[in-house]
C-alpha cells in the first residue's frame, strides 16, 4: 500500500528517489527517515521524489496496490502527523473530520460506536490508521459502513501490524461484506484475533462463505457472529468448519435461527474439535433433540470450558441428555441453562450428574429460573461436599420460612466484620489467622473447609459460597488481600 504526493515546483528535491517511512518506532510523527528505495512494496508507506530540474523527468509508472486507500497531495505531507493525515483524509472523501478520533487516536482503545461515520467516514479512518502504532482495540459498530467501509478496513488491515481488536457489528455488511471479510480472511496475514459481526445480515450464503474462509484461518481466535440469520444449512457449515478449524477459542452463535437439524450438524463438528473453550449458542431454540447431540459433545470433548444454551426450549428430557454427557466431562467449567422449562427434577438430574464425577471442573452451573425446594437443597449440599468449587445458580427455595430465610440470606461479610470490630482487628487478620501458613492466599477448597469448621463466626454453606466470591481469583485460590481494595 502506498500514498503518492505529486511534484509541486516550489518544493526542493533530492536528486535520487526516495522512500518516506512514516510512523517508524521510536520517531515522533513529524521526523521523517529518508532510505534509498529497494524494491517497490505493499506494505510501506512511501512517496516517489522527482530527479532535479535539470534531469529530463521522467514520472514513474504508478506501482499496483492492494488497496484503494490513496492519497494525493502536496509537500506538507512529507511533515505530516497522526492529526494532519486525518484531516486531509477527511477533506479528500468530503466528511466531517470526528473530534473524539483526534483526540484519541494515540490511545490503545478507540470507541466510534454509533457516530455515523458511513461509508467514506470509515475510508477516512482507515487512512489514518494505516501507520497508526497506538490503537490495538477499535469499536465501529452501527456506523452503516456498509461493503465499502468495510474493504477499507480490511485493505487498512493488510498494513497495519499493530490492531488486534475490531467490532463491526450491526452496519449492514449482507453477502458482498460477508465475501470481503472472507477474502480477508484466507490471507492469514492480519494481527487481528478478535472481530464482532454481530447484526450484519449474514445468511446462509454468508455462512458458507465465512466457514470456508475459516476452515484454514488460524489468526482468529475470538469470533461473534449473534444476532444474524443463520439457520440449518448455516449449522451445517459451521459444524463442517468447527471440525477442522485450530485458530478459534471463542465463538458466539447466539441469537439465530438453527433449528434440529442446524443445531445437530453443529454439535458434530464440536465433538472433535480441539481448541474453542467457550462457545455462546443461547437463543436458538433448538429444543430437546440437540439436547442429546449436546450431550454426546460434553461426553467427548475435552476442551469446551463454557458453555451457554440457554433459551433453547430445553425441558428436562433435555435435561437429562445433557446430564449424561456432565457424568463423564471432564473440562467444562460453566453451564448455562437458564431461560429453558427446567424445573425441580430436570435441575436435581444435573447436579447428581455432577456429583457422580469425581474428576468434575464444573464450577457453575446457572438454572436462575427454576423454583428449587428445602429437599433439593440437602441434596445440592452434599453435591458441596464433593465438588465445593460448584455454585449453583437458583431462582428461590420454595416454602422457605422468614427465619430460615434471613439465616440463609444474611451478608456474611457483615457478620466477619462485626466479629472483627468487637475483637480489635482487621477482616484481613481474621482470615489471615484461618490460613495455617499465615499467608494472604489459600485454595479454593482449603477455605471452603475451614470456613465451614470454624466457630468465630458461624456460617451456613450459602453464605461461604458469597464470601469465596468476593476472595477467588478464578485461579482456584482465595486471596485476602482483595479486602484491602473492597469498602467496609
Amino acid at each position: 500500500m502506498h500514498i503518492q504526493f505529486p511534484s509541486k515546483p516550489t518544493l526542493p528535491r533530492a536528486c535520487w528517489e526516495g522512500r518516506i517511512t512514516a510512523g517508524s518506532p521510536g520517531m515522533p510523527p513529524h521526523e521523517i527517515e529518508i532510505q534509498p528505495v529497494r524494491q517497490s512494496s505493499d506494505k510501506m508507506l512511501y512517496c516517489e521524489a522527482e530527479p532535479p530540474p535539470t534531469v529530463e523527468k521522467v514520472k514513474p509508472a504508478r506501482e499496483n496496490s492492494e488497496t484503494d486507500l490513496e492519497i494525493e497531495d502536496d509537500e506538507k505531507f512529507f511533515t505530516t502527523g497522526q492529526k494532519e493525515l486525518y484531516l486531509e483524509a477527511c477533506k479528500l472523501v468530503g466528511v466531517v473530520p470526528v473530534s473524539y478520533f483526534i483526540r484519541n487516536m494515540k490511545e490503545s482503545y478507540v470507541n466510534l460506536n454509533h457516530h455515523g461515520l458511513g461509508p467514506r467516514g470509515t475510508k477516512a479512518i482507515a487512512i489514518a490508521l494505516v501507520s497508526n502504532m497506538a490503537v490495538t482495540k477499535l469499536e465501529l459498530e452501527d456506523n452503516c459502513i456498509m461493503e465499502e467501509g468495510v474493504l477499507s478496513l480490511v485493505e487498512m488491515l493488510q498494513e497495519n501490524y499493530y490492531l488486534q481488536e475490531m467490532n463491526i457489528s450491526n452496519n449492514h455488511l449482507g453477502l458482498e461484506g460477508a465475501r470481503i471479510i472472507s477474502d480477508f480472511f484466507e490471507r492469514n496475514s492480519s494481527s487481528i484475533w478478535s472481530l464482532e459481526l454481530s447484526g450484519n445480515d449474514f445468511k446462509e450464503d454468508s455462512a458458507a462463505l465465512l466457514c470456508q474462509a475459516l476452515s484454514t484461518n488460524y489468526r482468529i481466535k475470538k469470533l461473534d457472529l449473534s444476532h444474524n440469520q443463520f439457520s440449518d444449512v448455516g449449522g451445517k457449515h459451521l459444524g463442517q468448519m468447527l471440525a477442522i478449524n485450530v485458530g478459534l477459542t471463542s465463538l458466539d452463535l447466539s441469537w439465530n435461527n438453527f433449528h434440529t437439524r442446524g443445531a445437530v450438524a453443529l454439535c458434530n463438528g464440536l465433538r472433535g474439535n480441539v481448541t474453542l473453550t467457550k462457545l455462546d449458542l443461547s437463543m436458538n431454540g433448538f429444543g430437546n433433540e440437540m439436547a442429546l447431540a449436546l450431550g454426546e459433545v460434553l461426553r467427548l470433548n475435552s476442551c469446551l470450558v463454557y458453555l451457554d444454551i440457554g433459551g433453547n426450549d430445553i425441558g428436562n428430557e433435555g435435561a437429562s441428555k445433557i446430564s449424561k454427557g456432565l457424568e463423564s466431562n471432564e473440562s467444562l467449567r460453566v453451564l448455562k441453562l437458564f431461560l429453558n422449562p427446567i424445573n425441580m427434577d430436570g435441575a436435581i438430574l444435573l447436579i447428581l450428574a455432577i456429583k457422580r464425577n469425581p474428576k468434575s471442573r464444573m464450577e457453575e452451573l446457572d438454572i436462575s429460573n427454576v423454583l428449587v425446594s428445602e429437599q433439593f437443597m440437602k441434596t445440592l449440599d452434599g453435591v458441596y461436599a464433593v465438588h465445593p468449587q460448584l455454585d449453583v445458580v437458583f431462582k428461590a427455595v420454595q416454602g422457605l420460612s422468614a427465619k430460615k430465610t434471613i439465616f440463609l440470606l444474611t451478608n456474611p461479610m457483615k457478620l466477619i466484620q462485626s466479629y472483627a470490630d468487637q475483637h480489635k482487628i482487621t477482616i484481613v487478620d481474621f482470615f489471615k489467622s484461618l490460613n495455617p501458613t499465615g499467608t494472604m492466599k489459600m485454595s479454593v477448597d482449603e477455605f471452603q473447609k475451614v470456613m465451614i469448621e470454624q466457630n468465630k463466626v458461624p456460617l451456613n454453606q450459602y453464605q461461604v459460597r458469597e464470601v469465596i466470591k468476593k476472595l477467588d481469583e478464578k485461579t482456584g485460590m482465595v486471596n485476602f488481600s482483595f479486602l484491602n481494595t473492597m469498602k467496609p
